[in-house]
This record gives structure tokens, C-alpha cells and sequence, in this order.
């Protein structure tokens, strides 16, 4: 049986929806009529697809297939290395597609750093007023007090919506956290990503690709907080008068449920579904200190399918990879460049961790990322210079038009 956490939630009044997508920002000024193509980031050498040109064909991209595992149903797929941000293989990398909760990853990198980990906020009706009918829901009540700590579990464990909804709250509220998004997506160079609300729910427009996906998740993965949230197996949420309940993270690749045994190496970081959607994920594994990153969106069929495809992804990675030419590059911030070139004072340096330097409480079981601290895999992680890469280049395959669905992780 489903857990209750996992499936469609209660409704909640959905008269917001209509208010949310008005309030969303219009897709970027930069896409041309013709065929949805977009320049070239600001700043950016030459022109073309943001990666390199190889991303924007159709079929699959490699530099050697050898071992590619066969019958992939999934639209669009990526594999990349962490630390040298080389793409390894892809097919249809800036196809827009739903994203589904993996644009929580967006959320993170954004509103993560805000807050300390130890605020207390208490909850409020007006919080969880806009929360999505048929949201996943971590179960946050008005009246509770949760700490910062507690409500980042909620999002990165149980995807939950209500967590993320206090959360932009805090923020400054939605419109301000969907504005702050976009011009993050815009930092990162992920041109295929338009978003509508912060929680990655179904609405009309919102939209990303396994690009755009692998990049914040790369970036998220740098902050140390981010890590420890994502690869947390369990935690305890508070549920009022003092007492908690279990939540356990959904990742089934980390956790080993239905059926899945967990993946060796792995970190994370985030899964997402909606029935309009289908299943996304964007995965970290780690192996003998090198870190490598798979998105897969909306495969054909079963609900395993997205974590057995990107397990297989991986495998390939790690087996081929390191001889394989690169196809493509994961983008740099364009704010990280212009520190290096002596613009935007006071960013932080490529590689450079923010956050506390532990991983959030709960029941974790062993963790990658506690082997490689001690490790050479620390130092390959965290060093410098990670992000001085070849090309910035742009064109998204052909916009999808999306609507509604059911949001469950």
C-alpha cells in the first residue's frame, strides 16, 4: 500500500491557480517565433545552443554508444560529469517538458541560503491558502512552529507543496519567489525553464529541460545544506502538542523501496510526478571520487521506470564515461563569470560550499557524501576552478504546450 504522504492529497481550494499563472513571468523575451529557438545568454560566447550545438539535435549524442543501455523510453535524458561539467551522452537535452517537483531543485538554489537553518516560523492559514488542489503534502498545519530545518525535509523528503508554499511565504511570497526563480534560471543559463510556482505543480507553461534540470541540480549540489537535504533517507516532522512522525524520502534509488534495491554511490536529489506529467528525476552518484549527474524525464511507462533508466544511465557513466568524449558542457553561472572577470562583487568562487557544514538531522543511514568527507573525493568536490567551462550556447528543442494534472512528488 501507497504510504499517505505519497498519494494525490486532499484537495485543497484550487480558486488560486488562475492567480498564480497571472502572476508568472512571461517566458523569456529572448525566444523567437520561429521554432522557439533563443539567443544566446548575455555574455555568452558566439551564438548557437547554450552547452554546445551536439545538445540541440535530435537522437542520441555520444562520442561512443558502447554499452548505452538499450530501449530507453524516456523523451529527453542527460548524463554528465559533476566536477569537469563535461555532458557524456544526451538525447533531446533542451526539450521542454514538464518538470514536476524536480523544480524544487530551482527553489533551493534559490530561497535555501535565505533563512538559518535553526529560524522558527509558526504556520499560518494564510500560508497554505494557494497550496494546489491535489498537492503532496508533507503535512504542515497552521499553528505549529517548525524550524527552517524542518520545512526543507518536508520539501526535499516528501516534496511537499505545503512546505514550499511557507516557505516562499517567508520569502516575500509567490509572485516574489517565482520572479526570484526565473532570474536565478536566468544566472544559471537555463533558458528552457519557465516557471509558473514554485512547487513544480502542473500548470500551463511551466516548463524545463534535462539540461536546465542538471544544471540546478550541479549548482545545488555545491551547498552543503542541499546535499544534506537531499540525501536524507528519514527525518521527524513535528505534528503538534510535541509529538513527530517519520517521513521518508521518496527517492526510491536512495531509499530502496518498491521493489528497488538502492543505488550504490548514491546522493540524491530530486523526483517528481504529476499524472500530466509523468515521472522525472535528476540523480547524483558517487563512485571512487568522481561524481556524475543523470536527469531523465517522462519515460514510457511504470513507476519504476525513471529510476531504472537512470540507473542504468549511470552504470554507463561510470563504466564508460571517463574514456568518452564530451558532447556538451553544463553552463557556468554568469554571475560566477563576471566575479572572475572582476564584475558583481562580493559572489562567491566557483566550487566555493555554503550552508552549515553538517547534514540536516534524521535517521540518514550511511551516506556517499559522509564517505567522501576525509576523502579524495572531498577534494575533487570542492575544488576550485570547477566551473571554468568551454561554451555557453542556446536553443531549446520545440516547446510542448502543458495543462493541468495531479501533482504527487
Amino acid at each position: 500500500m501507497r504510504d499517505s504522504t505519497d498519494r494525490c492529497a486532499p484537495a485543497r481550494p484550487s480558486s488560486s491557480v488562475s492567480r498564480r499563472s497571472l502572476l508568472a513571468l512571461a517566458a523569456p523575451a529572448a525566444v523567437a517565433a520561429a521554432g522557439g529557438r533563443a539567443a544566446a545568454a548575455p555574455g555568452a560566447e558566439g551564438t548557437g545552443v547554450v552547452g554546445g550545438e551536439r545538445l540541440a539535435r535530435d537522437g542520441v549524442q555520444a562520442s561512443r554508444t558502447t554499452g548505452l543501455p538499450r530501449h530507453l523510453t524516456a523523451r529527453a535524458w542527460l548524463v554528465a560529469d559533476w566536477e569537469s561539467g563535461e555532458v557524456l551522452a544526451s538525447y533531446r537535452a533542451h526539450r521542454r517538458l514538464a518538470p514536476a517537483s524536480t523544480l524544487k531543485m530551482l527553489f533551493a538554489d534559490t530561497v535555501l541560503p535565505k533563512f538559518p537553518r535553526t529560524r522558527r516560523y509558526t504556520v499560518t492559514a494564510a500560508d497554505l491558502a494557494d497550496v494546489p488542489a491535489g498537492s503532496s503534502l508533507v503535512g504542515v498545519e497552521p499553528g505549529i512552529t517548525y524550524t527552517v530545518e524542518q520545512l526543507w525535509q518536508g520539501v526535499f523528503l516528501r516534496s511537499g507543496n505545503d512546505a514550499v508554499h511557507v516557505l516562499a511565504r517567508m520569502n516575500g511570497g509567490i509572485a516574489a519567489t517565482v520572479a526570484e526563480m526565473q532570474a536565478k534560471a536566468r544566472d544559471l543559463q537555463a533558458l528552457d525553464t519557465h516557471v509558473v510556482s514554485p512547487d513544480g505543480f502542473d500548470h500551463p507553461g511551466q516548463l524545463s529541460s534535462a539540461y536546465d534540470l542538471t544544471l540546478f541540480a550541479r549548482y545545488g549540489l555545491r551547498n552543503a545544506d542541499f546535499r544534506g537535504y537531499c540525501g536524507t533517507r528519514t527525518a521527524r516532522f513535528p505534528a503538534g502538542g510535541g509529538n513527530t512522525f517519520q517521513i521518508q524520502n521518496t527517492d526510491r534509488l536512495l531509499t530502496g523501496t518498491w521493489g528497488l534495491k538502492p543505488y550504490d554511490g548514491m546522493i540524491g536529489v530530486k523526483n517528481g510526478y504529476t499524472s500530466h506529467a509523468g515521472n522525472t528525476f535528476t540523480g547524483a552518484a558517487v563512485r571512487g571520487g568522481r561524481t556524475l549527474l543523470v536527469t531523465v524525464m517522462h519515460p514510457a511507462a511504470g513507476e519504476n521506470a525513471v529510476y531504472e533508466e537512470t540507473a542504468a544511465l549511470l552504470d554507463w557513466g561510470f563504466a564508460q564515461g571517463s574514456s568518452a568524449r564530451a558532447v556538451g558542457t553544463l553552463a557556468e553561472p554568469l554571475s560566477e563569470r563576471r566575479t572572475r572577470t572582476g564584475g558583481a562583487p562580493g559572489k562567491r568562487a566557483p566550487g566555493a560550499v555554503t550552508g552549515a557544514a553538517g547534514a540536516p538531522a534524521g535517521d540518514r543511514g550511511p551516506s556517499a557524501w559522509r564517505l567522501l568527507e576525509g576523502g579524495a573525493g572531498t577534494a575533487a568536490l570542492l575544488a576550485g576552478g570547477l566551473w571554468a567551462l568551454r561554451r555557453r550556447l542556446r536553443s531549446p528543442a520545440a516547446a510542448s504546450a502543458q495543462g493541468g494534472g495531479r501533482h504527487r512528488r
